[in-house]
């Protein structure tokens, strides 16, 4: 067979030439290039989607689900939810304050409950903690020098004194006479407090016979609070002279000095609770 100049490798219809070698094999290679590339290509988008997927699902999983736990921060502004609870109502009137039991004891204008014995020692016992001592008699002075001895009556007339009340209490063989002197001010009061010669007159009656301080040694005191000032003398029923050990006088002296006191501050309280309920019933 002939196949005369032309050969297995021509074109149709043209003359036959060798292929070039090289050009196909570089074509060959810039194929297979391509091809890699697309595969990397591929493989990292593969990648990038899987990431997405997971990253999907982790936040579904925290964001739902029954397994899910609160945050202290559950709104987009940071602070708590919490569930709605009742709140208390307040009035919008403002209530004044309770007036103070001192303001009463201590300014004439504002005084003005009866000061008399039936007021100031109401009790016909005075009782201190565990002690009680019967009321043997009471007794009213609008002139202050007649309830007391020496330079006391000078120094309260001169001082303002007002009234001078007085009690006797006694128990066991001691007793004690209580005098409260009432004011224009608390500074008078203090004046007579500092001043004082501790001279009340001890008060009879009763029980209480004339022997008891009269002439003797006996305990006395002299205190003030507010625009009062008040005074105590004790001592024996018998006329005994009281000494420093004579305990049972000393105490029946403390206990007439805190009674004294206590009754001042509950004149106060007194007047102020009745201002209170009167500002109550007009507001």
């Amino acid at each position: 067979m002939s196949f005369g100049h032309g050969g297995p490798f021509d074109g149709p219809g043209g003359t036959g030439s060798t292929p070039d070698w090289e050009a196909l094999a570089e074509e060959s290679e810039a194929g297979a290039k391509r091809k890699r590339w697309l595969l990397i290509g591929g493989g990292a988008l593969a990648t990038v989607v899987v990431a997405g997927i997971v990253a999907a699902a982790v936040v579904s999983s925290n964001s739902g689900g029954s397994d899910a736990k609160p945050t202290a921060h559950g709104s987009a502004s940071g602070s708590a939810i919490e569930p709605d609870a009742p709140h208390p109502s307040f009035s919008d009137v403002s209530v004044p304050p309770p007036p103070n039991p001192r303001d009463y004891i201590s300014d004439p204008k504002k005084d003005k409950a009866p000061f008399t014995p039936a007021t100031l020692f109401p009790d016909k016992k005075m009782v201190i903690g565990d002690h009680t001592y019967p009321r043997a008699a009471t007794a009213a002075s609008k002139d202050c020098t007649e309830a007391a001895q020496g330079a006391l009556g000078s120094l309260l007339k001169h001082s303002g004194c007002t009234s001078l009340l007085r009690a006797t209490y006694a128990k066991d063989g001691v007793a004690v006479t209580v005098g409260v002197a009432a004011f224009d001010s608390p500074a008078a009061a203090a004046h007579v407090k500092d001043k004082a010669p501790n001279n009340l007159a001890p008060l009879a009656g009763g029980d209480v016979g004339g022997s008891f301080c009269r002439g003797t040694a006996c305990r006395m005191t002299t205190n003030a609070t507010g625009r009062y000032a008040y005074f105590t003398i004790s001592g024996y029923l018998d006329g005994k002279r009281t000494t420093g050990a004579s305990a049972p006088v000393i105490q029946i002296g403390r206990d007439g000095e805190s009674y004294a006191f206590a009754r001042i501050i509950q004149r106060g309280k007194y007047q102020a609770a009745k201002a209170a309920q009167e500002q109550a019933t007009h507001s």
